[in-house]
């Protein structure tokens, strides 16, 4: 039987980010061979996540991040079954990584990423030896990516929550925060009436219709009614027309305008966890 030391379980932790005794354990098993110790962490790391698979996650870390030049932004939710660990360092420090990695690797979808290399194998493999680490499901279970001129990220506090914001063209970066902030509080459908998906403006019309009638208004004025509420859904719901959450005397197209006339939102993402 090799000996095992204190030297090689803090090796083998480092390498792997499991527990002390989980290393040590692992180390025995494989008398003292590192590479196979390594081989057993992520074994159990893959049955666990198998044992768990239908376990609930919905904790977790949003998470958003901006390269330097600032015209990329990526954003992904790292899932596990409690806050607990969902505030873990270890934990937190996986979700950057592979957040870091989307962010270099541009993978073209959450099926891409989850299939990309990092570190010598697969990010869904990572994720799944991280179970055998915290005993819970862990799972990568969203990714999403903007390019533009530039592109600011906001991670509201907690992680629960994160939006990126693309821009036509560079602008101060409070403007473009508070927009990211903007779209964090009122959590808009689109940017602007023209962009609402065609389910949706049905959905509000005959919404708006429906309530019309059971108000009693005669037939023949519903589709008007309907259309009035849905002029009022497209300024509460679409951002260019919303409020301006830090000065509700204006818009977030006037205050946009206020600071440069052809400054323009192309593109935001917005993701929570029991928001």
């Amino acid at each position: 039987m090799a000996e095992i030391t204190a030297a090689d379980v803090a090796k083998l932790r480092k390498l792997t980010g499991a527990g002390m005794m989980d290393c040590k354990n692992a180390l025995v098993e494989a008398n003292g061979d590192i590479e196979r110790a390594i081989e057993l962490i992520r074994e159990r790391g893959k049955a666990i996540a198998n044992k768990r698979a239908d376990r609930e996650a919905g904790e977790g870390a949003a998470l958003a991040k901006v390269n330097s030049a600032g015209n990329r932004g990526a954003m992904i939710v790292l899932n596990c079954e409690t806050d607990f660990v969902a505030k873990n360092a270890d934990f937190l420090s996986v979700a950057n990584k592979i957040l870091d990695f989307a962010l270099t690797s541009t993978p073209a979808n959450l099926e891409a990423l989850k299939d990309s290399q990092l570190d010598g194998r697969k990010v869904s493999d990572l994720v799944a030896e991280f179970s055998g680490i915290t005993g819970e499901k862990v799972e990568l279970s969203y990714y999403e990516q903007i390019n533009a001129p530039m592109v600011i990220s906001y991670i509201h506090p907690g992680n629960k929550l994160a939006t990126l914001v693309g821009y036509s063209k560079t602008t101060d970066v409070q403007v473009a925060k508070d927009v990211a902030m903007q779209v964090a509080a009122m959590s808009p459908v689109a940017i602007d009436k023209d962009d609402v998906p065609e389910d949706i403006r049905k959905k509000e019309f005959e919404i708006g219709r429906e309530q019309a009638r059971l108000e009693g208004k005669p037939e023949n004025m519903l589709d008007k009614i309907a259309e009035g509420k849905l002029q009022k859904f497209y300024k509460e719901s679409t951002l260019l027309n919303q409020e301006f959450i830090k000065d509700n005397k204006m818009s977030i197209r006037q205050y946009l305008q206020g600071v440069d006339k052809d400054l323009k939102v192309v593109a935001f993402k917005r993701v929570s966890l029991n928001i």
